[in-house]
Formats: structure tokens, C-alpha cells, sequence
């Protein structure tokens, strides 16, 4: 579970009783869905017949661009992370990433579930004694992509939630 006990309402929208605007969230589902698509390859190598996690990513664009709805949205996340069960290492965090990030659509603090799961998706791929840089520099690829408007909110977060999320945003 990669989710606070308790949610913070800076991810809760303001129609919802939080403090989080509509383009904010927004910049959060791109955010993830370019998280999760830098590490798709590792997916698709492993699975090439298999679009589920290349559609969540795809349908978390489409959810800000207002082409699809949030539970369209959020059911294509749950299809990428079916596809996921059934593998190991690198390819079936590629394809949680994926999940996640369509998921954003739904709840937004998912943002960091896409970012986490691309972290472990690189590190799962590099070989064991370059594991851990590797992670670091997928981090801190994901923190040069963040736009300034929630750049500190997801900084926040990850400092935050890093101990739930494995650790992996020590970078």
C-alpha cells in the first residue's frame, strides 16, 4: 500500500473538500503518465501483445485532455495492473507504473505510485551493482520532468510517503 492511512487534503480536489485545483491535478496525471511511459519499454519487451499498460498511460493523457472519464480512466489502470500479476521484476513494475498512473484520475495522490513503480522498474532492470544508482537517476530524471506549479507539493509528498514507497526517493 503506497497510500497514507490518512489523506491529504492537498490532493483531495476542492470540490471534494481539499485544496487541490483541477490543473493541478492534472499536471500530477501527466506527470505520472511520463513516469510510467519512460519505463513501458521494459513492459513491452517482456509482453509486446499486450497494450493494457500503453492504454492506462494513453488514457491518462485522455482524462486531462477531457476525451474520457474518470472511471473510463481508472479501469484502464486496473486493466494495466492485471497485466502485471502475472510477471516479476522490471516488466511488472513497468506495467504498475502504468496502472498508477491512469489511476490519478481517480485519486491523486497515485502520482507517486507511478513515479515509485518506475523507480523499482529501473532498478529491476539494471544489473545488481548498478541497481540502486540506477533507481537514483530515474528519480532524479522524474524530479527534472516536474512542473514548477507542483514541483513542491511532489517533493513534499515523496518526502513524506518515501518510507511507504520503499524508500525509493532518495535521491
Amino acid at each position: 500500500m503506497i497510500l497514507p492511512k490518512v489523506r491529504d487534503p492537498r490532493f483531495v480536489t476542492i470540490r471534494r473538500g481539499g485544496s487541490l485545483t483541477d490543473a493541478d491535478h492534472h499536471l500530477l496525471a501527466l506527470w505520472a503518465a511520463d513516469c510510467a511511459e519512460h519505463v513501458l519499454p521494459l513492459f513491452e519487451a517482456a509482453r509486446p501483445e499486450d497494450p493494457r499498460p500503453r492504454r492506462a498511460i494513453e488514457h491518462a493523457r485522455a482524462w486531462v485532455r477531457g476525451e474520457v472519464g474518470m472511471m473510463e480512466a481508472r479501469a484502464a489502470g486496473g486493466h494495466a495492473m492485471g497485466a502485471a500479476r502475472a510477471l516479476r521484476g522490471a516488466p511488472r513494475h513497468a506495467a504498475y507504473a502504468a496502472g498508477q498512473a491512469a489511476v490519478v484520475a481517480h485519486v491523486a495522490a497515485h502520482e507517486l505510485g507511478a513515479a515509485a513503480y518506475a523507480i523499482k522498474a529501473a532498478r529491476a532492470a539494471a544489473p545488481p551493482d548498478e541497481s540502486q544508482a540506477s533507481g537514483r537517476r530515474e528519480c532524479r530524471r522524474q524530479r527534472d520532468r516536474l512542473p514548477e506549479a507542483i514541483r513542491a507539493l511532489v517533493l513534499d509528498d515523496q518526502r513524506m510517503r518515501n518510507e511507504i514507497c520503499w524508500s525509493v526517493f532518495d535521491c
